[in-house]
Order: structure tokens, then C-alpha cells, then sequence
């Protein structure tokens, strides 16, 4: 089945004719640089300049030369209304996004995709800009819109917390009151996750969470991080092998449950609080076995009853009372003054 066409000419068709204005070799050398012909590598200046036995600096010379000539052409002008659609295209998903994003939203197909690139270079009302440090490759209609744009993205990342996560309705809030002074036109949902896709240092984990790209909370790479977020995300201590089923659904990575649950031990990040039930560290919970917890707590909120270091061990743990208790009773480690109150031996 072919894809449903967003732009109403089809962009090979447009390159064909704007490439008639050139010479043979001129239209060979746009083919190879650009992808337009059978093959959709593009080559470049040195395999072109290796081809017609000439210097890169040659090419470079050759393309810039016959982009020029397409330009000042009458067929140019007589294509004026296709890039009028591609402008009003671009205006439509935010009048700047990235590149990856523009030509995937144009196109699923390879050839197509560089067909539309070289379209976008030809025409007078697009530029592209370079990625850099912060920012992907990018194309913009509005110079001044993509100043604002790029100022804010920079703001909003310098905001960030170094493994915070933002869900994302929240973080389309916050780049909107960001922005709040532009165009109306471009307050939408899907604008703005396209503008937050031009950043290079903000990113989006698979469930649907940003935050910046550098921390493994977005960028996650292994079982232990992919863990974190499921464990995260459910909100409450689950058991492992929940978080091992979770994973492949979530991350569609094969999660074997005995591979997950050793992983899970050896993250400081985790926290057993009942059998293979685990909790995240970062929700206040105290690590180590039962005979720690009471141990903190003791430490913390000094001698107390049994009645209450029970209470105070349950919001820790999930176990039977009756696992505390033996605990309590080991000498090595508690004792009982007169008044009934447990210490640390």
C-alpha cells in the first residue's frame, strides 16, 4: 500500500523538470550529490570529483554554480506555487523543525525524502542550519521565529534537572508559557513537540517522558535503566517480575525474569522492600534487610515501642509482623530497657 501524499505535486517530478535547465554533466553531478536517481547514496565531492577526474573544490564549484542557474530559470518561476507548498508546509508544523522530522513527515521513502531535500535547497525561502551543541539539523521560513525558538529551547534545558523527568503535558506547558508571545497560529500540541525535537540536549524516554538527552532517565541504555522507568512509572513497589514483563512491553526488549531481578540487586537506585517486591530509593524508602530499617529508625527517632518500631518498619516493608518481631528479639543487635523501649545494642 503507498503512503497517503501530503504535499499535492510529487516532488521527483519537480527535480526532473528543474534539472532539464542544466547541462549533462551539471544535472549528473546535482544527480549523485543529492540522490536523485536510481541509486539514493549521495556521493560526495571527492567520489564525484574522482568520477570526472577533477578537484572537490571543482564540484563544489559545479553544484553551487548549477543551483544558481536553477534559480534564475524560467522553469523555477513557473514551479513557484510547489515551493509556495512546501513554505506553507514548513509554517504548518511550527516554521522551523528538524530536518529528521520535516523530510519523515513528508516522506517514508528514501528517494522521495532527497527529492524533497534538494527541493528545499533550490528554493529561495528555506535555510537550513547546521547542528551544533545544542540543536539537530533544522530548517526554518522565519529567521527571527527560529531565533526565538532555539533561545527558548536553551532556557527550558538550563531549567532542567540533571535526571529530572517532566511528563509530557507538562513539558508542552512549560515551553508554551516560554513562547507565549508568538503567533497564535503556532500554539498547538504537535508544534511544539516538534520544536522540543530540534534540541539536541532535551529528549523524550519511549514512555513518553523529557527530559534531558544526557541522563539515563531519557537516553536509557541497559536493563537497570529500563527497569528505573517501568518501576517509575508504575508509581508503587512491584514485583520483579512484573518489572521483567513490563520492560518488553514498554521497551520491546526480551526481559528474562531471573536476568531483571539481578540487575535489580546490584542498583543502588533500588530498593527490596518485600519478597522481590521493589521500591525506588529516591521514594524515601531505607535500603538493607529488616534488621537495618529498625536500625535507622531506632537511630533516627530513638528508643521506642514494639508497637511502634512496627508501624514505622511497615510504611518501609512489606512483611509480616511477625518478621519483625523476630528481629527485635535478637540480642546482638536490640535491647529492652525497663519502660518496654527498644535500642540499638
Amino acid at each position: 500500500m503507498s503512503e497517503k501524499a501530503i504535499l499535492n505535486f510529487k516532488p521527483k517530478d519537480v527535480s526532473k523538470k528543474l534539472l532539464t535547465v542544466l547541462t549533462k554533466r551539471s544535472q549528473d553531478v546535482i544527480t549523485n550529490r543529492y540522490g536523485l536517481g536510481a541509486k539514493t547514496t549521495k556521493l560526495t565531492l571527492d567520489a564525484i570529483g574522482k568520477k570526472y577526474n577533477i578537484t572537490r573544490e571543482r564540484v563544489r564549484q559545479i553544484e553551487n554554480h548549477s543551483l544558481a542557474t536553477i534559480r534564475k530559470s524560467k522553469v523555477y518561476k513557473d514551479l513557484e506555487p510547489v515551493f509556495g507548498e512546501l513554505k506553507e508546509t514548513i509554517l504548518s508544523l511550527g516554521g522551523v523543525v528538524s530536518e529528521k522530522d520535516l523530510l519523515a513527515h513528508l516522506s517514508k521513502d528514501t528517494s522521495t525524502k532527497n527529492h524533497v531535500y534538494f527541493l528545499l535547497t533550490v528554493g529561495d525561502s528555506f535555510e537550513r542550519v547546521k547542528e551544533d551543541d545544542h540543536f539537530h539539523h533544522r530548517w526554518n521560513v522565519d529567521a527571527e521565529l527560529a531565533k526565538k525558538i532555539e533561545a527558548s529551547l536553551k532556557r527550558l534545558y538550563g531549567r532542567l534537572g540533571d535526571d529530572e523527568l517532566i511528563p509530557e503535558g507538562e513539558m508542552i506547558s512549560t515551553f508554551l508559557e516560554e513562547v507565549k508571545d508568538l503567533n497564535e497560529r503556532y500554539k498547538d500540541e504537535e508544534v511544539v513537540k516538534r520544536w522540543l525535537g530540534v534540541s539536541h540536549k532535551i529528549g523524550k524516554n519511549p514512555l513518553g517522558e523529557w527530559g534531558k538527552s544526557s541522563s539515563p532517565n531519557v537516553n536509557a541504555k541497559g536493563m537497570r535503566d529500563y527497569a528505573f522507568l517501568v518501576i517509575r512509572k508504575h508509581g508503587s513497589p512491584i514485583h520483579f517480575k512484573e518489572v521483567a514483563k513490563a520492560i518488553g512491553q514498554y521497551f520491546d526488549k526480551k526481559a528474562h525474569v531471573a536476568t531483571t531481578h539481578n540487575e535489580l540487586i546490584k542498583d543502588d537506585r533500588f530498593v527490596l522492600v518485600g519478597r522481590g517486591l521493589y521500591a525506588l530509593k529516591e521514594w524515601g524508602y531505607m535500603s538493607g534487610v529488616v534488621k537495618d530499617v529498625i536500625k535507622k529508625i531506632i537511630d533516627k527517632d530513638g528508643p521506642l515501642s514494639k508497637e511502634d518500631i512496627i508501624k514505622k518498619v511497615l510504611k518501609e516493608r512489606y512483611v509480616k509482623e511477625n518478621t519483625i518481631l523476630v528481629n527485635l528479639q535478637n540480642a546482638k543487635y536490640f535491647k529492652k530497657d525497663k519502660g518496654g523501649l527498644y535500642h540499638n545494642a
